[in-house]
């Protein structure tokens, strides 16, 4: 007698988030019920942006582990040049790709595979901002920081949303110097940047 095949339940999306601001503010995005995807919360999200500056013009940024794209979508909504979504669920890419073309979106581009690769493969010095939010149950952070940093121009900026702080002392042995953190419920938000060139 054959197993049963232990099919997963349907991903079915569950509640909606907004983009907070720029030419598509108060747009609706579709959150699916799935294990491990955790959309930055409205708070952190306003907060980072008000780190970053609201006006991104010109910015290239890589949204690592995109989920429901909502990062890298605020980025251009503000005016970033380049915004490379990176995902590995097919589900997740698709449903990215629909709201990119809703949009118009010409600046951004939907890329499905592994985050790390992704970073890896970018040219030296060629972004100046990359969002690393990977499963917080992961074991990607590290990775993912070590892969951004070549990838970051003079003033590159990460912004790392992770469930334990980053401190300073744990990431200058990567070379990255701490710029900003908020603490939000389970949430811990870092702005970071390169050693040398960190925020005074």
């Amino acid at each position: 007698m054959k197993k049963p095949v232990n099919l997963a339940p349907p991903v079915r999306a569950s509640h909606e988030i907004r983009i907070i601001g720029g030419q598509w503010k108060r747009t609706k995005l579709p959150v699916r019920d799935m294990p491990g995807l955790r959309p930055t919360p409205d708070r952190v999200r306003e907060t980072l942006f008000n780190w970053l500056g609201q006006d991104l013009a010109g910015w290239r940024c890589v949204d690592a582990f995109a989920g429901t794209g909502v990062l890298g979508l605020e980025a251009a909504s503000r005016g970033a040049v380049e915004v490379t979504l990176v995902e590995h669920d097919r589900g997740l890419v698709e449903q990215i790709t629909k709201t990119a073309a809703r949009l118009q979106a010409s600046a951004v581009r939907v890329l499905r595979g592994d985050a790390v690769a992704a970073l890896r493969q970018c040219a030296p010095g060629s972004v100046d901002l990359v969002f690393i939010d990977p499963p917080f149950d992961s074991e990607l952070f590290e990775p993912a920081l070590r892969a951004a940093l070549p990838a970051l121009s003079q003033r590159g900026l990460v912004y790392l949303e992770a469930p334990l702080a980053w401190t300073a002392e744990k990431l200058a042995p990567l070379g990255i110097a701490l710029h900003r953190h908020l603490k939000a419920g389970a949430v811990h938000a870092h702005l970071l940047s390169r050693a040398h060139t960190a925020h005074a």
